[in-house]
């Protein structure tokens, strides 16, 4: 359950009647993201109210009607994810600053500029977000939006979604360091050993990727590592 302090109400209306809950925003975020929820968790009260700041609760007869059962986690669920929710100022702006910065990360990741091949920084995605007066839903999903947001950016600036593959060569010993890296960043599409001893592969990756990933098989092998862009 959930502080009633730190709960807001969401509200849906059907056949001239309101169903209320009082329910965690957090819980809400991820309903909307489609994530699943133990909602007796997040709820205040697992009641559904005609009027949740009165407490005045709603009838059995009224719920069966509209939603065709009285189960309160059914109910709640169609609640959050068909009505209204009413967020404080506060709340509103945490979820919306929280939200922006999912969607910049998801772009920083895997966008790219064509002009340079390389990622483009977080603060510069901010700016052009800002200068194209991009509009944020707190309760849609990050790759709902994201599309949206790329068509504000690209008159603005260079960048498309794309991947690169970056040709590696580590030793043998670097190689039981690295590989979980490699793994973690991309998919490896080729591979072998050499007669030396040493390993090259191809790892395919989100554009955005390229310079964390770089960094991080320098400081594994201690700037040993070889690595180029595979055109083509």
């Amino acid at each position: 359950m959930v502080d009633i302090e730190d709960a807001i109400v969401a509200r849906y209306e059907s056949h001239g009647e309101s169903f209320e809950i009082l329910i965690d925003p957090a819980a809400v975020q991820k309903m909307k993201d489609g994530k699943e929820v133990d909602l007796l968790d997040h709820l205040v009260i697992d009641t559904i109210f005609k009027n949740a700041k009165k407490g005045t609760r709603a009838s059995e007869e009224k719920v069966k009607e509209i939603f065709g059962t009285i189960d309160s986690m059914q109910v709640a669920k169609v609640i959050v994810l068909k009505g209204e929710v009413h967020l404080t100022t506060e709340q509103r702006k945490v979820m919306l600053d929280s939200k922006k910065k999912r969607i910049v990360e998801y772009i920083a990741r895997n966008a790219m500029n064509p002009q340079t091949g390389g990622p483009h920084p977080i603060t510069r995605i901010e700016i052009a977000m800002e200068e194209a007066k991009v509009h944020i839903d707190p309760f849609k999903s990050v790759e709902a939006q994201v599309p949206m947001v790329m068509d504000a950016l690209r008159p603005l600036i260079p960048i498309k979604f794309d991947k690169v593959r970056i040709a590696v060569k580590v030793t043998g010993e670097d190689y039981g360091r690295c590989y979980e890296d490699f793994k973690h960043f991309g998919k490896i599409t080729k591979e072998e050993w050499q007669k030396d001893g040493s390993w090259i592969g191809v790892v395919e990756m989100p554009a955005g990727l390229q310079t964390e990933f770089l960094e991080k098989i320098s400081n594994k092998t201690h700037g040993e590592a070889e690595s180029k862009i595979v055109k083509g």
